[in-house]
């Protein structure tokens, strides 16, 4: 555009901002911050929201918030934009201040206001907040709606608090609303979390009711819950009817078939997925292939796997990826080899990375390295008995009692406590 000697103006620069926003571009939204400047447009409002909107989604919060306080006229539109800023980054209370000062400005808040700021207490699992937000709601004359309480029951669902979150979706029923399918998107993670198959199909049942099953985040939300309830034909039979998949739906099917043993149809998948036009393996996708080829043995195809994803897709690795390949190499028996890959992360390894190298010891009877490895993880984990007692499983494998007598003692001295096993999963 302004190749061909076209002045850009106040009606196109929201646009770009807002692009900018949505692919997290913070150079090119702070370029055309530059031209705001330049062109005199920092005292239009759409352009101040627009900017504000940009710096929160690219994670510049105080950037967005000295836009807002440059506003000579601060409107409701630049509020709602920097509350929803506070709250996706975890500043629920500052964008709770921020309302409050605005009110006493004259800025009266509407439902999107509350809702936003109930969205982000919710994600905290602050209950209390959230209860005196629907309080303040109702004295200032707003009614919640149906996305108040998708907002309350995605939060208790995001802190693994699933019986809240049900009861709350019940509650939602009692009061009139229709569920949206962003609610039962919502709702759907509580039954795969605790294996509630029965739960998680009278949701599928609302879906079918009020018509969003075809909804491309509900049908990827149905497809992880049956796969992690272990109903891998159901899960399949819906992710073969879908006329349009996102990477979401690509991970769980491949997620759901590589947990429950069918790696070469998660590898198959993953294949498939390479071959979809505009569709792109994450971080998540060779998580799930990894943990594919560590479950089959396929330490070759495995090791392959890591090298593609940063080669062809240019992924860095994380802890998970590199877990998931020293379980690869610690199933097959390549100890050493696994302990020299730890030894030569660029990041520091955590518990899981040390936990796949001990169960693997355990399992193969090399007590040096189960040794270094419970080293670490009391390091991390002071206070968990799990690591000490499969250490001492393994001195009692090879013998060795003496030390199996010796790390009781320290476990009694630390007063570590054994706990009994619990399950998430719902009887009935």
């Amino acid at each position: 555009m302004q190749g061909q000697g076209l002045r850009p103006n106040k009606f196109v620069i929201p646009s770009i901002l807002k692009a900018c926003g949505h692919v997290s571009d913070r150079k090119s939204g702070e370029k055309i911050h530059g031209v705001v400047l330049k062109c005199s447009f920092e005292y239009d409002a759409f352009v101040n929201s627009a900017l504000i909107d940009m710096y929160s989604k690219c994670g510049q919060v105080e950037k967005a918030r000295r836009v807002l306080d440059g506003m000579v006229e601060k409107d409701l539109v630049a509020l709602n934009a920097m509350v929803s800023g506070y709250a996706q980054h975890g500043f629920a209370k500052e964008a709770l201040d921020l309302v409050e000062k605005m009110q006493a400005l004259g800025v009266k808040p509407n439902v999107v206001t509350w809702n936003t700021l109930i969205a982000g207490f919710s994600q905290k699992g602050d209950q209390v907040m959230v209860s005196e937000l629907f309080s303040l709601m109702h004295s200032n004359g707003v009614e919640p709606d149906v996305v108040s309480w998708t907002s309350i029951i995605s939060g208790f669902v995001q802190n693994f608090r699933n019986g809240k979150a049900f009861a709350t979706f019940r509650e939602l029923l009692h009061h009139g609303f229709y569920p949206t399918s962003a609610t039962i998107s919502s709702i759907l993670p509580a039954c795969a979390t605790a294996a509630n198959v029965k739960c998680g199909k009278e949701i599928h049942g609302y879906a079918l009711v009020i018509g969003v099953e075809d909804d491309i985040f509900v049908r990827s939300a149905l497809v992880d819950m049956y796969s992690k309830c272990g109903f891998i034909a159901d899960a399949r039979n819906l992710f073969y009817q879908m006329s349009e998949k996102s990477t979401v739906t690509w991970n769980s099917m491949i997620f759901g078939y590589a947990n429950h043993g069918y790696c070469n149809e998660a590898i198959e998948l993953f294949n498939w997925m390479e071959k979809e036009e505009g569709k792109k393996p994450d971080h998540l996708t060779f998580t799930a292939v990894l943990t594919a080829c560590s479950h089959a043995g396929m330490v070759e195809f495995g090791q392959s796997m890591f090298h593609l994803m940063q080669e062809k897709y240019g992924i860095v690795p994380r802890l998970e990826h590199y877990a998931c390949v020293v379980d690869l190499l610690g199933r097959a028996g390549k100890l050493v080899e696994a302990y020299d890959m730890i030894k030569g992360m660029p990041v520091e390894p955590d518990l899981f990375v040390w936990g796949a190298l001990l169960g693997a010891c355990r399992n193969h009877g090399n007590v040096d390295l189960a040794e270094v490895a419970a080293k670490h993880l009391s390091e991390l984990e002071p206070n968990s008995v799990g690591n000490n007692l499969l250490l001492s499983s393994l001195y009692a494998d090879a013998g060795s009692w003496g030390s199996v007598a010796r790390l009781k003692r320290m476990t009694k001295k630390r007063k570590l406590r054994k706990f009994p096993g619990c399950s998430w999963i719902e009887a009935g």
